[in-house]
């Protein structure tokens, strides 16, 4: 499990008979190969459940590094050599049997896994779901298709696993923190049975509503959607070279600071983005603030830390990373506590909400703007630069994620660390509720 993409990979296979497949590899595959060992299993090969947006996959370093063949559907249309899989085909290893089942929604090729262990039985008694069922959530529908048409093939799709029985356990590729669902639970497994009877998107019975719902999903894109799926389509990506510590930062590369946020606020370079290691979603959140065509400096405690960042960024086909450098710098930032926001306010600053719309919506404070973290680096807002800009988020990571980017661009900018809108409101202070037409 990848937890800071909220990415999961499977080994499966037959200890008795000693081989094992994997579905859905990272890219970082050192671990997955350390458990086949342990279990003393010989992979033999890899199945990719469809073709991911949001990370990177192993299934290049496996094929060149370990000469293991890939399956994979064939509306994937992949640039390297594969296996295509079709519906119903059976992949054996001992006496486990992967059964293919094409669930088109998430993206054309997609397909889960029924998993039967012959030794216990005819029945399939998991089902590897992949980007289609999560636990409590469904797929996110708009990433390779539209999201109508994305959405249509997902319902049916769901309809397709539904004729599972209730007790058959369900393993999804996904869990919290991942960009490929809506709402979906940390718990890394549920059953048929469950999702049936309390997963929202499966009670829904008809395709138009199915729609309606599924289609309208707001959440962001995961970043590097498009570079991501062309370095999973192919050719074969096999292992980056090593990136070593450097004395100082190249001149031309974007500086991207991992260390704790107090540790940026004490003492940074100039034109440092602070995306702290350490936190959660890493990989995401510098996926959506770097610019992936310019080479990036990592600025870290230790060298441990950095080479952390570097197997995130590479993760999010974040490559060019130029190296890394120990250590901060000399300019300061002084956080601002919630208690100082509104005589700030009342004295002329600036404050960007940069949470997103949805989150928002829920309260915001009176006369601040609205603009996500992750577009500030795209989309930068025209505000003043003879005045205090100040960001916050609902508990203040995302707030200095946005401060360092607008500082980095000449504002004087602080963030709100220490609570955000949750401590906002258990001040009692000011809060404007977005209201639908008609609401009471």
């Amino acid at each position: 499990m990848n937890d800071d993409l909220g990415c999961a990979s499977y080994l499966v296979g037959d200890e008795e008979a000693a081989i094992a497949v994997v579905v859905d590899p990272p890219f970082e595959i050192e671990p997955l190969l350390a458990e086949a060992e342990s279990r003393g299993v010989r992979i033999v090969r890899t199945i990719e459940t469809h073709t991911h947006a949001d990370h990177v996959s192993g299934h290049g370093r496996l094929a060149l590094e370990h000469a293991i063949p890939v399956s994979i559907h064939a509306d994937a249309a992949v640039d390297y050599p594969s296996d295509t899989m079709q519906d119903g085909d059976e992949i054996e290893v001992g006496d486990v049997v992967l059964r293919v089942v094409h669930t088109p929604g998430h993206r054309p090729e997609h397909c889960c896994l029924t998993v039967t262990d012959r030794s216990r039985g005819d029945e399939p008694w998991l089902v590897l779901t992949g980007d289609s069922l999560f636990v409590g959530d469904a797929a996110r529908p708009d990433l390779a298709v539209g999201a109508v048409e994305g959405a249509e093939g997902l319902f049916h799709s769901l309809q397709r696993l539904l004729e599972l029985s209730d007790g058959v356990e369900v393993f999804p590729g996904h869990v919290a923190g991942s960009l490929c669902g809506k709402a979906m639970c940390s718990k890394p497994s549920t059953t048929i049975g469950f999702e049936r009877r309390f997963n929202p998107s499966l009670q829904i019975a008809q395709v138009d509503e199915f729609v309606a719902e599924s289609a309208g999903i707001g959440a962001p894109k995961p970043p590097n959607l498009a570079r991501i799926v062309e370095v999973n389509r192919g050719p074969f990506l096999g292992s980056l070279p090593p990136v070593e510590e450097l004395a100082a930062p190249p001149d031309e590369a974007q500086l991207l600071d991992v260390r704790p946020v107090s540790d940026h606020l004490a003492g940074h370079r100039a034109g440092a983005v602070s995306v702290p290691v350490s936190g959660s979603s890493f990989s995401t959140k510098a996926g959506f603030v770097l610019d992936a065509d310019r080479p990036v400096c990592v600025l870290a405690s230790s060298a441990d830390e950095a080479r952390r960042a570097i197997k995130g960024l590479h993760s999010v086909a974040v490559s060019d990373v130029a190296g890394f450098v120990l250590g901060g710098g000399d300019e300061r930032t002084q956080p601002v506590a919630v208690e100082e926001l509104e005589a700030m306010m009342a004295a002329g600053a600036e404050v960007i909400d940069v949470r997103e719309k949805d989150e928002r919506d829920m309260g915001y404070i009176p006369g601040s703007r609205n603009v996500p973290y992750r577009l500030l680096t795209s989309c930068c807002p025209d505000l003043a630069k003879d005045r205090p800009v100040v960001t916050i988020c609902e508990s203040g990571s995302r707030a200095s994620i946005a401060a360092s980017i607008l500082r980095s661009r000449g504002y004087d900018a602080r963030p709100v660390v220490e609570g955000g809108m949750t401590a906002w409101r258990a001040r009692g202070s000011d809060v404007v509720e977005f209201r639908r037409c008609g609401s009471n």
